[in-house]
């Protein structure tokens, strides 16, 4: 078989569908398990653990994960990734098939935090291939493109978030952990063989100083120190992730009160061709002449979203909100990806992206270590008190899950205030400033 033709634009879109299909497959077994982890253990902590060690494990790999997409071809460090994943899914697999089921989901025991560690490591790994994918829309499509493709990339996010949320729900509902794990592992595997034949025209490795270390945390930070209001955006997007957190612990635990398991993971999936339509807008529209004026007033109404979605427990409020909370992310994604790809050099964006996905991710697995904790003894068992209902009941309404209710709406304030506030900082001049200079990848990737 020989490999697929070279343009830039048959390449782009070669990757960018592979790595959906691989992301397709990992965030199908790693839904699961959180499905299936609250249904066998009705644990708001385990599934606050779960999503905590998940943002936690992506913030600890974004720099080496960086690094090592700078030092080495995009594509190689690619099959390394998805190599790993289908490892990782098979070691969980044969944990699960060979341990008895009762010794399995104990959570007081090693079977249950090892067989979850492994579908966790996969699920990590699969991140080399988003930070590879970022960097190549600045090696494949011109400068005037990226937020079209950006907007793609969106899609590609949105598609990933359907597949996975519907299939997810019915397969653990209907089929069992097991055979999500035999599909996960075909999916990716398919990925990998498809991807062993596509080329992406990267002829060298270029670097401005030097090769950098294997873990290049002093490269990051100067290349992000480098350009003016970068590192205030990147301190904003992580005050901004807050939420992310609170949404990874508690958003399952909240939708299965409501419904069952296969008809969560139904209304998540259809709820996220809210993805879907927000980066087909950006792809045909754009972001703008200003994506930064533009991520901060989708970050506004993110937060105002955030705020109103669970203030009554109807599964009608529920779904129009994530709806719109899913139309309104890619904007806030792509509008930060092609502010990077502008005004980072080339040589240094692997670093610069996985310092970004570092920094602000660090902040979600605070706010599920430390909500999901505060969720279960403490907010939970205090709305659910006569006298929490009683002080609840005019703003939150009536139900069983009203204290999770109260830590989205609290989370809603803080985002506002932060977001308000950006507006008016140097930062934001900063940057629009570096941004309205121009392209400095300009010429990398061939006009077409």
């Amino acid at each position: 078989m020989l490999p697929l033709r070279v343009t830039s634009q048959r390449s782009f879109t070669h990757v960018l569908l592979n790595t959906a299909a691989g992301l397709i497959g990992t965030a199908f077994v790693w839904f699961s398990l959180a499905f299936w982890a609250y249904l066998e253990t009705r644990s708001v902590l385990v599934t606050s653990v779960f999503g905590g060690a998940y943002m936690l494990g992506m913030a600890v790999s974004g720099v080496p994960f960086g690094t090592l997409i700078d030092r080495h071809h995009k594509h190689r460090v690619m099959v390394a990734s998805a190599l790993g994943t289908a490892l990782a899914f098979v070691a969980a697999g044969l944990v699960f098939w060979l341990v008895p089921r009762e010794e399995l989901v104990r959570i007081t025991g090693v079977w249950f935090w090892l067989f979850a560690s492994l579908v966790l490591s996969g699920a990590l790994l699969v991140g080399i291939r988003s930070l590879a994918l970022a960097t190549c829309v600045t090696i494949l499509v011109p400068s005037e493109r990226r937020a079209s493709a950006n907007g793609k990339v969106g899609m590609a996010q949105g598609m990933t978030m359907l597949v996975s949320g519907v299939f997810s729900g019915l397969a653990v509902g209907r089929l069992g952990m097991g055979v999500v794990i035999l599909i996960g592992v075909t999916v990716v595997g398919l990925s990998l063989v498809h991807l062993m034949f596509i080329r992406i025209p990267e002829p060298e490795i270029v670097h401005a100083e030097r090769a950098p270390s294997p873990v290049d945390f002093r490269g990051a930070w100067v290349a992000v120190r480098a350009v003016p209001g970068l590192l205030g955006l990147i301190i904003f997007s992580t005050f901004n992730n807050f939420l992310g957190g609170v949404f990874g612990g508690l958003l399952d635990p909240y939708g299965l009160e409501l419904m069952s398991v296969e008809a969560w993971g139904v209304a998540y999936g259809v709820c996220s061709l809210g993805f879907i339509v927000g980066g087909a807008i950006i792809a045909k529209v754009g972001l703008g002449a200003k994506p930064l004026r533009t991520l901060l007033w989708s970050c506004t109404a993110v937060w105002l979203v955030a705020g109103v979605f669970t203030i009554r427990e109807t599964v009608w409020l529920l779904i129009a909100g994530m709806i719109a909370y899913m139309v309104l992310s890619p904007f806030v994604e792509a509008a930060e990806q092609t502010m990077l790809q502008r005004v980072v050099p080339l040589e240094k964006q692997g670093r610069v992206f996985g310092f970004a996905q570092a920094v602000e991710l660090s902040a979600a697995p605070f706010s599920a270590f430390v909500v999901g904790p505060l969720a279960e003894f403490w907010i939970i068992p205090y709305a659910r008190s006569d006298a929490g209902r009683e002080a609840l009941r005019p703003v939150l309404g009536d139900g069983t899950a009203r204290g999770i209710a109260l830590v989205f709406l609290l989370g809603c304030v803080v985002g506002l205030i932060v977001t308000f506030g950006a507006f008016a900082s140097r930062t934001y001049r900063q940057l629009s400033e570096a941004y309205d200079a121009g392209d400095v990848n300009a010429g990398v990737a061939p006009a077409e």
